[in-house]
């Protein structure tokens, strides 16, 4: 339902320890988005924001808190219960594109949505028209090595909406973009939202997604500043 809490989250804490030293990056963090909304969350480098979107969608356990993504008690379920979560409902754009250098730009989308439990043609068929929507059609037969930088970001973002996922996470989305491909993922994260009722959760230093955004949060020493951690 839009406008719904798809995901919240309280008392986030994460540690790292090397030698005699505990490095805090998050410090008893509270956080909320709703469904068919772009939340952004923004804070200077080793803020903590990159760690928040990782704890949050299940790709790294807190050391204290509990996160409540789409109903389920994420940190509760076993490994193998949230890998199945993340596929069936998570799409993710990371910074550092994440691509398999074998496969080309159709097969690294259209792999996911196989996965996913969609048939050879349909998985073709999605992964094309999520290609093309990004301005990729022409690029379908590249590997990573073959394409720019800018190139891999957009197959990225293709792969994590193919699926029409209820979360998405995305890194730094438009940091490799320049300003008209910069402003086509911005519209197609607002689609997502939109459209498909996805919660999108953004980590960006990208002062553009701000006027796209329903929700700005800000991230200082591993803490939401503010008024935006209290419960909605």
């Amino acid at each position: 339902m839009s406008g719904a809490i798809a995901i919240q989250a309280e008392g986030l804490t994460k540690r790292y320890t090397s030698g005699n030293t505990v490095l805090t990056v998050l410090d008893d963090a509270a956080f909320w988005a709703r469904s068919g909304e772009i939340t952004l969350v923004m804070g200077p480098s080793g803020s903590g924001k990159s760690t928040l979107i990782a704890v949050l969608s299940g790709l790294l356990r807190p050391d204290a808190g509990r996160v409540s993504a789409l109903g389920a008690d994420l940190w509760t379920l076993r490994p193998a219960e949230i890998d199945r979560f993340r596929l069936a409902n998570c799409g993710f754009i990371f910074q550092g594109f994440n691509l398999f250098p074998a496969l080309t730009a159709l097969e690294q989308v259209s792999q996911v949505l196989r996965f996913a439990g969609r048939s050879p043609k349909a998985a073709r068929a999605q992964a094309e028209a999520s290609l093309d929507a990004v301005g990729m059609t022409p690029r379908l037969n590249l590997r990573p090595a073959e394409l720019s930088g800018g190139e891999k970001q957009r197959v990225a973002i293709a792969r994590a909406l193919a699926k029409q996922p209820r979360l998405i996470f995305a890194d730094e989305p438009t940091s490799a973009l320049d300003g008209e491909n910069g402003q086509r993922v911005i519209s197609l994260l607002q689609g997502a939202a939109r459209e498909q009722d996805a919660a999108v959760i953004c980590v960006t230093h990208d002062q553009r997604l701000e006027a796209w955004a329903d929700r700005v949060i800000h991230i200082e020493d591993g803490r939401i500043a503010g008024t935006e951690a209290e419960t909605p």
